[in-house]
């Protein structure tokens, strides 16, 4: 990637609320804050970082007319993964309740919203067919 001039795209969230957003993607998601923006003392910006993925959160101004407007609307966001399974149980492990995993485009499919509606995805390569869900799989002998 040395030689590319473009390196990366980072999603840009407009959120109602940074704290409740912070608790779902860092004690909810794993990631951690690696840079902030702070005026008069207040977190008003951030970058978040887990693994070679990173996003950025932004809390609406007090007088900013966007910050009533429904937020996430055909927004999704698809992080490529190795093992989406694995990352399903960790997040259920830190109390999140993502969607049951399906298999879609032939590869997992782990999705949740997060508090502002926006829908994120963990998706990982597999062999198994399409549309099976993971219980269905895990039950099988």
């Amino acid at each position: 990637m040395d030689g590319y001039n473009i390196k990366q795209v980072v999603p840009f969230f407009m959120v109602t609320d940074i704290g409740r957003s912070l608790k779902f993607y860092v004690d909810g998601l794993g990631f951690r804050m690696v840079n902030s923006w702070e005026p008069a003392g207040k977190l008003t910006w951030c970058w978040l970082q887990r693994e070679g993925a990173a996003l950025m959160l932004q809390e609406y101004g007090p007088d900013d007319p966007r910050a009533g407007a429904v937020k996430g609307l055909g927004v999704a966001l698809c992080f490529q993964c190795a093992d989406a399974l694995a990352l399903y149980t960790e997040f259920l492990g830190r109390g999140l309740k993502p969607d049951e995993p399906f298999v879609g485009n032939n590869m997992w499919d782990v999705g949740l919203t997060d508090p502002d509606n926006y829908s994120i995805h963990f998706e990982s390569p597999t062999e198994v067919p399409e549309e099976t869900r993971y219980s269905d799989w895990i039950a099988k002998p």
